[in-house]
Parts: structure tokens; C-alpha cells; sequence
């Protein structure tokens, strides 16, 4: 068996460093990437998400494939529902999303930001059925 070195480089990512980009799991957050992916060899991702549009059906009941998630939320709020009950998160709130929980965001605010935390980086995301019907988001004045 060989021995895979462990990626651990030393990482310092400033707010101007990595732009805001579309095209990551959810065409209505931006991302911002802070280096952590490549910092860990993979073993950890860290990016910002906030809104770029306004809620209009959420993400879908899903989990993901990881043994570690957490969402810190730093502006604004979201509602999700993870398994069968509502949870509002708001700025400061911090969520340990336990491997393998059936989440939904389905409603947030136009300054929602938040950082996750997730290992491994390349997390699959696998489309689930949900406990129970969710509430609509409300609409964006």
C-alpha cells in the first residue's frame, strides 16, 4: 500500500482574493470560494453562499453524502426544514447538519449569507423524498 502524503498547506484567502460566482449546486446563491479545498487536499470545503435570487420553490428535499456539514449563518436569515420540523436560522445561529439528514431551504432573506463547512469537498447531493409538505416562500417586497 503507498502512502498518500496529507494535504494540510497553510491558507490565507482575503475577501478580495476569490469573486462571487453563479454555477455551484444552486443557480440562486452565489459562492465564494476561501481556499480550503485546496488548503486540505479535498478533505474540507469552505465557501460563502448568499442569495443572487429570490426564493421561489427552495431546494428540494435532499441530503448530502458527507460526514461533516455545518452552516454559520452570517446575514439575513433562512427557513429550513430538516426532517419533519421548521428552523428558522438566523444571523449568528450555527447548524451541524448531521450525515445523511433530509434538509429543504425553501424561504430566506435578500442579505442571507452564510459560510459552510463541509467534508469531504466534493460532497454528492442526492435528491430525497421529504416527511411532509413545506411552506411557501414568502414573496420579496
Amino acid at each position: 500500500m503507498l502512502d498518500t502524503p496529507l494535504v494540510n498547506e497553510f491558507s490565507h484567502v482575503k475577501p478580495t482574493d476569490t469573486p462571487w460566482k453563479s454555477g455551484g449546486l444552486r443557480d440562486f446563491f452565489l459562492y465564494r470560494d476561501l481556499g480550503i479545498a485546496t488548503a486540505t487536499g479535498g478533505r474540507v470545503i469552505a465557501h460563502l453562499v448568499k442569495a443572487n435570487e429570490a426564493p421561489e420553490k427552495g431546494t428540494g428535499w435532499h441530503h448530502h453524502d458527507a460526514s461533516f456539514h455545518i452552516v454559520l449563518m452570517l446575514k439575513g436569515w433562512a427557513k429550513f426544514m430538516y426532517e419533519d420540523k421548521e428552523h428558522l436560522v438566523a444571523a449568528g445561529d450555527c447548524v451541524h447538519q448531521r450525515p445523511g439528514i433530509v434538509h429543504f431551504l425553501f424561504d430566506y432573506s435578500p442579505d442571507m449569507e452564510y459560510l459552510e463547512v463541509v467534508g469531504p469537498a466534493d460532497f454528492p447531493t442526492i435528491e430525497d423524498t421529504g416527511p411532509r409538505a413545506v411552506p411557501s416562500p414568502a414573496p420579496w417586497s
